[in-house]
């Protein structure tokens, strides 16, 4: 194949999600020629309060807007609520928020429609968004989260928006250990041309494991590429560099970024 069909071609990639996320960015890179190598530096697993869940389940039809800010947060919120209703009208007339073409597709499988999707797939700009429906004022709304999502969604929502929010955590993201990880190992050996970050937390469990990632003599060393902003300044307070960072934050965005940085050897 052609340089102009194989961007990445002769290109060493590391994709650091975890393993079920890293897949799907692993594919794409795959098509444009690159070699990648997944390094599932975190691990997500469901964290519901039995407690929380039942009170939310028991007034979800309350709510005017439910607002999910992850694939995995649509993902953990629905098999327990299909667990416990057997119907998706139970939903009522709960309208749907979301950030990110990952989010939004999960949420369209359900046969559901989102009703608010930023063209930026950020939390500050999924807040600015439902603001501007102008549907907020006194309005009950339910956040879905995990246990590192910060509170300047909520935060904003009810204070510029007015609105009454709640939280209800489904899952929780955690480092995984590498030390023993045959990807580490290969990433200690051989190095890369560049390894991705798609998320703040992503970069703080790869520094927080520099010794299991330290390259060994003759590795090369990669460039950093960040998905966003927000990413990018977490890589900073980390001590990383960000070699490269995607226009607007997303999977393409960031492969455009890194083709756009690296080229064809």
């Amino acid at each position: 194949m052609t340089a102009s069909v194989s961007p990445l071609a002769g290109r060493r990639v590391v994709v650091t999600r975890t393993r079920e996320q890293a897949s799907v960015l692993a594919a794409r890179l795959g098509a444009l020629g690159a070699e990648v190598l997944e390094l599932p530096v975190l691990r997500i697993t469901k964290e519901i309060s039995k407690e929380a869940l039942a009170d939310t389940m028991l007034e979800l039809a309350r709510y005017d807007w439910i607002v999910f800010t992850s694939a995995n947060g649509v993902r953990y919120f629905f098999e327990e609520f299909l667990r416990l209703f057997e119907d998706i009208r139970s939903l009522g007339f709960t309208r749907i928020a979301a950030v990110g073409d990952g989010t939004g597709r999960r949420i369209a499988e359900l046969h559901l429609k989102v009703e608010c999707q930023p063209e930026v797939a950020t939390a500050d700009a999924l807040a600015d968004a439902l603001i501007a429906t102008g549907s907020l004022d006194s309005a009950q709304v339910l956040v879905i989260t995990g246990n590192l999502n910060k509170d300047s969604l909520v935060a904003k929502l009810e204070g510029e928006g007015r609105a009454i929010v709640d939280r209800l955590q489904v899952y929780k993201t955690e480092a995984t250990d590498l030390s023993d990880h045959p990807a580490a190992s290969n990433f200690r050996a051989r190095g890369a041309d560049a390894v991705l970050f798609a998320s703040g937390s992503s970069a703080q469990s790869f520094t927080d494991q520099a010794k299991a990632l330290r390259l060994g003599a003759g590795a090369k060393r990669p460039l950093f590429g960040s998905i966003g902003p927000q990413t990018s300044a977490t890589m900073k307070k980390c001590g990383l560099a960000v070699d490269f960072e995607a226009a607007t934050p997303g999977f393409d965005e960031l492969i455009a970024a890194l083709v756009n940085k690296l080229g064809s050897p």
